[in-house]
């Protein structure tokens, strides 16, 4: 199908702007993703029971991580365009709409597993030991919702004004700080408490606070938008319809995208301890290897976001094809990176034989499956989103994972009763049967429009 789409040859000085987005915002997730690698080793030494729990009450974060994606998502779809118009009070504006959504959600979530810890596990696992242990994981994980649902709408703001620099620095010092206070509380070195699981859990707490109190300080100090709370509380009705109507189907859209996904984790969670533990080794490795893959993706949406904004239609057009090319590319990178790594994986973490097994097979499928969530991400969370469109992939999306992927997985595990390993490769075919809808729709251009007005 890709290989049929007509390419337009970059303008000049296309990779030079993409180049200077992409790095920062991949050397960033690169380093999300090793400190989750580094999770699941460390957790993977102590014991199968810790790896597992720890990845099924993760699927909270998860879930809320999804939520600020989603919400980042719809907050650069206007930010980006009215930094090109250069209005910085509706900048503002954007931000005050972004943190009542999340810390709303985040309250909510640090609530519930702080004070509820064994009713929310139960939700993923009916495992016992799992259970116990995820409980614990929950409590003292809780305060890092509210930390990182104010500071996740900030860092959206502040790419979509191109200063990508300052959030991939603080985002890779709370990273590295996560991984090294890990390190001291899961094993108790140093002279300090050895608390396995509640160790991980603590020290994402504390690494989360220091950042909120980072962002806290520059946004104090910061000039790139008005820092009064009354501006950035008064916001006009035109703007929150804008909101609703251009950006709200996206956050819609990573919300049901992540409880579907959510809906697997709780299947594989029935389907045994074995081949949780592999599903979550698996994912962290499938995210380090696509850390570039995704940062393009984050790339694409301020670049073609900043042109629409300055009403350069056919310029964005032209790098929205240059850019879904590149994706292509650096996807087959990808894949054979992950290819070449993937037999060293399973040395690196202490799990049954069976789920050893279970990782070495999911490794290789996900060398194709990254194939085509590089694809989609690009086209429906970048290119459709930043074009004003984010209303298409929301609907694309929910019926490929609700109608399709969603059911299959479950009538796969629980009808069929088919072996943990064939529902996990059934639960992957969401994204190739997604493709082509999206594809078309990208080349209908029907998806790119400027969205800013006049306050």
């Amino acid at each position: 199908m890709l290989i049929d789409m007509k390419r337009e040859k970059a303008r000049q000085g296309f990779y030079r702007d993409l180049f200077i987005l992409v790095v920062p915002i991949a050397f960033q997730n690169f380093i999300a993703s090793a400190v989750s690698m580094a999770d699941v080793i460390m957790l993977g030494r102590v014991d199968q029971t810790s790896i597992s729990a720890s990845s099924l009450a993760g699927q909270v974060q998860f879930l809320l991580y999804v939520t600020y994606f989603g919400l980042a998502s719809a907050l650069t779809i206007l930010a980006s365009q009215y930094w090109g118009k250069g209005d910085r009070k509706t900048i503002a504006r954007i931000l005050g709409i972004g943190l009542i959504i999340s810390v709303s959600i985040s309250a909510l979530a640090a609530f519930l597993a702080f004070f509820f810890p064994g009713g929310v596990i139960r939700v993923w696992t009916n495992v016992p030991e799992l259970i116990e242990a995820g409980k614990l994981y929950l409590r003292y994980v809780a305060l890092s919702y509210v930390f990182t649902g104010i500071t996740q709408p900030y860092h959206a703001i502040l790419k979509s004004c191109e200063r990508v620099r300052f959030s991939t620095v603080v985002s890779v010092l709370a990273l590295i700080l996560n991984v090294c206070l890990n390190a001291l509380l899961i094993f108790g070195l140093l002279g300090f408490p050895k608390l396995g699981i509640v160790g991980a859990a603590l020290a994402t707490s504390i690494a989360r606070g220091i950042e909120f109190i980072i962002c806290l300080v520059d946004f104090l100090t910061q000039k790139l938008f008005p820092k009064s709370l009354r501006n950035m509380f008064s916001i006009p009705g035109a703007l929150v319809k804008d909101f609703i109507r251009y950006c709200l189907p996206a956050f819609i859209n990573d919300a049901m995208w992540g409880l579907a996904y959510n809906m697997n984790s709780i299947i594989m969670g029935h389907l045994g301890s074995d081949i949780v533990a592999a599903q979550s080794v698996v994912a962290v490795s499938r995210e380090t290897i696509t850390a570039v893959g995704f940062g393009i993706s984050g790339a694409a949406s301020i670049l073609l976001g900043k042109e629409i904004g300055e009403n350069r239609l056919d310029v964005a057009r032209k790098d929205a094809s240059s850019i879904l090319w590149t994706t292509f590319v650096i996807g087959l990178i990808q894949g054979l990176v992950l290819l070449l790594v993937s037999p060293i994986i399973p040395g690196l973490v202490k799990i049954s034989p069976t789920a050893t097994q279970y990782l070495k097979i999911m490794l290789y499928i996900n060398v194709i499956y990254q194939m085509g969530q590089m694809i989609n991400t690009v086209l429906i969370s970048s290119l459709f989103r930043c074009g004003g469109d984010s209303r298409y992939g929301m609907i694309l999306d929910i019926v490929c994972m609700w109608a399709f992927a969603v059911p299959l997985g479950l009538i796969s595990a629980f009808v069929l009763h088919l072996p943990p390993i064939w529902v996990y490769v059934l639960m992957c075919t969401d994204e190739f049967a997604k493709m082509p809808f999206a594809l078309h729709h990208y080349k209908s251009k029907a998806w790119i429009k400027n969205l800013t007005r006049d306050f």
